[in-house]
């Protein structure tokens, strides 16, 4: 079975509205490495990790959401940031020609809203947000508590 891929256009006002992204899922051997990362550099940085989260890989890392990431160095960040981009993200400059696609450039985003956005679209399509939620749910059923596990 191929890659799950998706087309996005961005429709939120301002520079970036109506630029059109093409995303490709990274491989399984690919994205269980970079959440491997992630997951270690999210320890390192003392950012409180739910005990079951290591078992559940990609979706387990983005259920930390990017408040945690916001607790790692620059140095431990900004590598899985770049690879995100470069691995799953390329730009489409014209949507009417949609097989003409290259990897990103730092003009084809103009809006720090566009990068976060193409950020959490790249998430979606490697991890099944029905996972994710029953992880916080199990989490929080365990707990007794309303309250977040990632609070």
């Amino acid at each position: 079975m191929a890659r799950r891929t998706a087309t996005v256009t961005v429709t939120a006002p301002g520079r970036d509205q109506g630029k059109t992204f093409e995303l490709t899922e990274m491989s399984a051997a690919q994205a269980e490495d970079w959440a491997l990362r992630a997951f270690l550099a999210l320890a390192r940085s003392g950012v409180e990790i739910p005990e079951d989260v290591e078992a559940s890989g990609f979706a387990g890392i983005a259920s930390l959401g990017l408040r945690a990431f916001g607790g790692m160095t620059h140095a431990d960040a900004k590598p899985l940031m770049d690879e995100m981009f470069t691995s799953c993200v390329q730009h489409v400059p014209d949507a009417r020609n949609p097989l003409v696609r290259r990897g990103l450039v730092d003009d084809d985003t103009e809006e720090v809203g566009t990068r976060l956005w193409l950020r959490g679209e790249v998430l979606k399509l490697h991890v099944d947000f029905s996972t994710v939620a029953a992880l916080l749910s199990s989490r929080t059923a365990a707990t007794g508590s309303d309250a977040s596990p990632l609070t």
